[in-house]
């Protein structure tokens, strides 16, 4: 069984929040002060610890396993 909540580091455990929140990579980059193609490389990372393809696939698997919570309606 996976610790799901040591998955993934804390950075792109941060990287996953601000894509879930709609974070262009470029955002994200400028947010987190580091380069656009680091941001790159931890959302493939993402992508393959969660076996996905795509942001929101990324986004609704964190939100399923507990790694992200539900945003809050306004």
């Amino acid at each position: 069984m996976k610790d799901y909540y040591n998955i993934l580091t804390q950075r792109e455990t941060e990287v996953l929040e601000l894509v879930a929140e709609g974070y262009l990579n470029k955002e994200i980059a400028q947010k987190l002060y580091v380069s656009e193609t680091t941001v790159k490389k931890h959302i493939e990372s993402i992508y393959r610890k969660f076996s996905v393809h795509n942001k929101v696939q990324a986004a609704l698997y964190g939100i399923a396993i507990g790694v992200l919570s539900l945003p809050e309606l306004k």
